[in-house]
C-alpha cells in the first residue's frame, strides 16, 4: 500500500525547511557572534538622518487606491489590445468583434468610473 500524497508532504516540508532554515541559522548567528550592546543611541528611531517628530500614523484617502485599480485596469488592457492591433489585418470577423465587445466593456468601465467621481482628483 502506497501514500499516495507523499510528494505533497516532501513538497510541504521543503517549503516550510525553504523559510525556516535561513531564520534558524541567521537567528542562531545573532544570538551566539553578535555583540550585544543595546544603548539610547542603537534604541532611536532612525529615518534620513532626522530626527522623527510626531506620530507616524497619518490619515490616508482610501480613493487613492480606487486610482491605483483604475490605473491598472487601463494598463492591462493595453497589453491585451496590443497583439490585437499587431495582427489586425490577419484577423477574422469573430476576433475583431470579440476585441469590440473587449473594448466596450473597457469603455463602460471608465464611464461608470467617471459617473461615480472615482476620477476626480480631490
Amino acid at each position: 500500500m502506497s501514500f499516495t500524497y507523499f510528494p505533497l508532504v516532501v513538497l510541504f516540508a521543503a517549503a516550510l525547511a525553504f523559510g525556516l532554515v535561513p531564520l534558524s541559522l541567521a537567528w542562531t548567528w545573532a544570538r551566539f557572534f553578535s555583540p550585544r550592546k543595546p544603548n539610547a543611541v542603537k534604541n532611536s528611531i532612525y529615518e534620513c538622518g532626522l530626527v522623527s517628530k510626531g506620530d507616524a500614523w497619518v490619515r490616508f484617502r482610501s480613493a487613492y487606491y480606487l486610482y491605483a485599480i483604475i490605473f491598472l485596469i487601463f494598463d492591462v488592457e493595453a497589453v491585451f489590445l496590443m497583439p490585437f492591433a499587431v495582427a489586425f489585418t490577419g484577423l477574422s470577423m469573430a476576433a475583431c468583434a470579440a476585441m469590440l465587445v473587449f473594448v466596450l466593456l473597457l469603455v463602460e468601465g471608465l464611464a461608470w468610473a467617471w459617473a461615480k467621481g472615482i476620477l476626480t482628483w480631490a
